[in-house]
């Protein structure tokens, strides 16, 4: 081997072994219902404290705990926020991630819901763009505007931000909860759905009377 060969493999050894430990994780401690994310992520809700609810459509989990979320949201305190994120584990999961930021750019949540339904109650594949388009326009959205708002610059960057938050948590399952950039919360760590919710207010607490 020569110098060159060797000094391009002991460079990249050490370029991995850097960004593994500065890549942010949600290491779960022993005996805890909560993950603690290392380093702590900064908020995009400045004097707040923010909830990420890390989800996907085509996940059954995420559409049993939705209304338990949409819940929780309608009695959450000023000072608090709760932000949906998409994820998408592989490519194919990208139309879904638009479909939700353009369903939020149209003040069209009331949608959201009905796309879990859909899914997963009538067996619907929502899974491209052209179901995805059809299927909103029976739903009574103009087509023409669904297409321009879906395939815009906007809801891309929107997309870009959610995978970058997905990575960031190491979110690798779905639903999942994030609290104020510190911690993440999900059914498989505290064994129940409601549980999930109980834990994660547990934390947003803890952090309000933190910020006092």
């Amino acid at each position: 081997m020569s110098f060159t060969q060797f000094f391009m493999r002991s460079f990249t050894a050490l370029a991995l072994a850097a960004a593994t430990m500065l890549a942010p994780v949600a290491q779960a401690q022993s005996g805890s219902s909560h993950a603690v994310v290392t380093p702590p992520q900064p908020s995009d809700s400045p004097g707040k404290v923010e909830v990420l609810e890390f989800f996907s459509y085509s996940c059954p989990h995420c559409a049993t705990m939705e209304p338990l979320v949409e819940s929780w949201s309608k009695s959450l305190p000023e000072d608090v926020v709760l932000k949906r994120v998409p994820v998408a584990f592989n490519a194919s999961m990208a139309d879904m991630q638009k479909l939700y930021y353009t369903l939020e750019s149209m003040d069209r949540m009331d949608l959201h819901p009905k796309v879990f339904d859909a899914i997963h109650k009538q067996r619907k594949r929502l899974f491209t763009a052209d179901a995805i388009t059809d299927w909103v326009t029976d739903q009574g959205v103009d087509q023409a505007q669904f297409e321009s708002v879906f395939n815009s610059f906007g809801i891309k960057a929107k997309v870009s931000r959610a995978d970058e938050l997905t990575n960031s948590y190491n979110i690798e399952g779905t639903p999942s909860l994030a609290v104020a950039g510190k911690y993440v919360v999900s059914p498989s760590m505290t064994g129940s759905y409601q549980g999930t919710i109980d834990e994660a207010k547990k934390l947003v607490e803890q952090e309000r009377k933190t910020a006092q």
